[in-house]
């Protein structure tokens, strides 16, 4: 009976055991007194870096999930789960978020959020407007800033309407100026949005009087550099007499008038003389004869001046003339005065008119006729060919017709056509002087001594004359003419050929030769 009682009870449990269990698990009548989601309130995230960049968070209570409309970019939403984000790219601007609230009974909660995007202005804007070492006309800019996107450049002579030229950051921009001044130069940087930086700066465009002085700007104000005293008339004019060593299209014509002996012109310079690339002047002059004394002085601050004379040598043509300013004391000289004939007074006829140009400073010169290996100005190049070669020497035999410390010395080489050729600074144009006249030294009479001009062109050719030595070891003057001849080019280098002799010619001999003139 007492089994029996215990089998009933175990039953009676496990009924209502049955029972309690189908009221917790299959009972969801709870879920319909569930509350919809509530309290939506997204958060944004802006990166300040000027991208755009934001990132969502939903975030309300009781919602599972949350549809998110972005207010840009289209109209599809994106589902977010519950705790986490996503991000969207947003151009500058206001939009409104909408969030759809999903809850765990179905049930829906929409709500919408304004959002703004604004860009922060491009910082620490640094610009850089430079001259252009090659085009004084020309400015080249680049920028550098943080946050922006682009950069827009004015130059500033392009009136009210000038167009900005767009740049990125690591890009430059150049623009040439037609005149000069004073030009603005003004950079907007861009942030992708409103907000913009703007930096401007100043550019002065020069076109400074300074040497080289080469009259062919048609920007510089020559004329108002231009000073005249007691007679002297300095104009620039057109080239009366282009060719030869000047083609150039404008000179300076000075013309030598009534009123005193040492009357001349000056020319102004935009800043002091920088001797330091080289203390040589040069000029090309053309001049109705030849002797006319030509004064170059260069004057400063204080009073300090120096000056040098050259004589012009031709008359009628373009030389370029020499002015050694080696010993020139240290100062600031900024004025270039040219006196012609001084000490002599002018009449403004054409026997007192002169032209120059090609004003300039070097360290060394060309060679020229004639060569007398004495000068310590000159760059003497003596390129030997066929074996042989050349330099400069003292004088092994200072004795008789020539005494001079400096003279050429050639070793004939292996070829009997081994020689040295002399560049000249300037082609010979005009050849009127035809005899041709040098100091030799050889080791034995007899010897030929051939004596070429070149026309420099490559292909050998030119005139040439012999000579033929009639002492030994000393100096003699040998003379080669060349009346006879008619060059078809101008004569570029002159070369000299000892003991041409093809059959006989002893390698390894010395000669020595010196005082090469035209006469």
């Amino acid at each position: 009976m007492r089994t029996i009682t215990k089998i009933l009870s175990l039953v009676t449990l496990l009924a209502v055991l049955s029972s309690c269990e189908k009221d917790n698990f299959g009972d969801t009548a709870f879920l319909e007194s569930a509350k919809a989601p509530a309290n939506l309130n997204p958060f944004f995230n802006i990166t300040q870096d000027n991208t755009g960049l934001v990132t969502i968070t939903p975030n309300g209570d009781g919602a599972t999930a949350y549809d998110i409309y972005f207010g840009h970019g289209g109209t599809n939403p994106t589902r977010v789960a519950a705790g986490q984000s996503v991000t969207h790219v947003y151009p500058e601007g206001t939009y409104t978020v909408k969030s759809v609230a999903f809850g765990v009974s179905g049930k829906i909660t929409e709500s919408t959020k304004q959002l703004t995007v604004s860009f922060r202005a491009p910082e620490d804007l640094q610009v850089t407007a430079a001259i252009d070492q090659n085009n004084k006309f020309k400015v080249n800019v680049s920028a550098t800033a943080n946050y922006e996107t682009l950069f827009k450049v004015t130059y500033g002579d392009g009136g009210a309407n000038e167009v900005p030229v767009s740049f990125l950051e690591g890009e430059t921009v150049s623009h040439t100026y037609a005149t000069p001044g004073t030009y603005t130069v003004k950079v907007v940087a861009l942030s992708g949005g409103a907000a913009t930086t703007t930096v401007t700066q100043s550019v002065v465009i020069e076109d400074p009087i300074s040497l080289p002085i080469t009259l062919q700007s048609t920007t510089l104000n020559y004329a108002g550099a231009i000073g005249n005293f007691d007679g002297g008339a300095l104009t620039v004019v057109n080239n009366p007499a282009s060719g030869g060593i000047n083609t150039s299209t404008k000179v300076l014509k000075m013309v030598k008038n009534g009123g005193q002996p040492w009357g001349g012109s000056t020319l102004s310079l935009s800043g002091p003389i920088d001797f330091s690339a080289g203390k040589i002047f040069r000029m090309k002059v053309w001049s109705p004869r030849v002797g006319a004394n030509v004064l170059l002085k260069v004057e400063g601050a204080g009073g300090i001046n120096f000056e040098k004379t050259a004589v012009t040598t031709v008359a009628n043509a373009w030389e370029d003339l020499v002015f050694d300013y080696s010993t020139i004391p240290n100062g600031n000289y900024s004025k270039l005065v040219f006196i012609f004939d001084n000490g002599t007074m002018g009449d403004g006829s054409s026997n007192f008119t002169f032209y120059m140009d090609d004003i300039r400073l070097q360290s060394q010169i060309g060679q020229s006729l004639p060569i007398n290996f004495q000068s310590s100005i000159t760059n003497y190049f003596l390129d030997s060919f066929g074996g042989a070669s050349a330099s400069v020497v003292n004088n092994p035999d200072a004795s008789g017709i020539n005494t001079s410390t400096k003279v050429g010395k050639a070793i004939k080489g292996n070829e009997f056509w081994s020689g040295t050729s002399m560049p000249l600074e300037y082609p010979i144009f005009n050849f009127t002087q035809k005899v041709v006249k040098m100091k030799v030294w050889s080791p034995a009479a007899g010897k030929t001594v051939k004596f070429k001009f070149d026309y420099g062109l490559g292909d050998g050719n030119g005139i040439e004359v012999d000579a033929v030595t009639t002492v030994a070891n000393a100096w003699e003057e040998l003379t080669f003419n060349f009346t006879s001849q008619n060059p078809s080019n101008p004569l570029k280098v002159a070369v000299v050929f000892f003991d041409f002799n093809p059959s006989n010619h002893v390698t390894g001999s010395v000669y020595y030769f010196d005082d090469i003139t035209l006469n």
